[in-house]
């Protein structure tokens, strides 16, 4: 087991042969059957522990695959008028899906978005890409975002994404806000 992975094993006398295992926060939970022996939990937990580890690299596109998405979008969407010098994914947008600076040419992704559904992330580099063309949020700026024809969904996964905690702590007072 890799050093600070906390893990919480739950048995159950109802589980007969199956074990399963999931993300909670910042621990991971690994359901098993009561009958299993300590050997074989330690062994069930290190498998289960690089079964999910395996599972989000798959989800988790290295910078090198994010930066050639982004070239891949540039060209389909914007003709090509922009090419980032950076994209890579960040861990200290805890409010934003992304961030650009126009002059450097760098775009950073919040690794939040790691798991969601690909067109989600592409709209969200696609959206950074045509900062890269227009800095601000005017007419010019959305006829290009609007050019990719998932832009619609994906705001709206994003925005759910975004109530969903407010949501759940008892949101009457939820205030909607884009976050861009």
């Amino acid at each position: 087991m890799p050093p600070n992975t906390r893990v919480e094993v739950r048995r159950s006398s109802r589980r007969r042969r199956t074990v399963s295992a999931y993300r909670d926060g910042d621990k991971t939970v690994v359901l098993m059957p009561a009958t299993f022996s300590r050997a074989e939990e330690r062994r069930w937990v290190d498998r289960m522990l690089e079964r999910l580890r395996a599972r989000e690299e798959r989800r988790r596109p290295s910078d090198d695959a994010l930066r050639m998405r982004a070239l891949e979008l540039a060209e389909r969407y914007l003709d090509a008028a922009v090419r980032p010098d950076s994209v890579r994914w960040v861990d200290n947008q805890h409010t934003r899906w992304g961030s650009c600076t126009p002059e450097d040419g760098s775009i950073r992704l919040s690794r939040r978005l790691s798991g969601m559904p690909s067109w989600v992330v592409d709209y969200v580099l696609l959206h950074e890409l045509t900062h890269l063309i227009e800095p601000n949020h005017g007419p010019a700026f959305w006829d290009l975002v609007t050019r990719f024809p998932k832009a619609e969904r994906a705001r709206g996964y994003l925005e759910g994404v975004s109530a969903a905690p407010r949501l759940a702590a008892g949101g009457d007072d939820l205030i909607e806000e884009a976050d861009d």
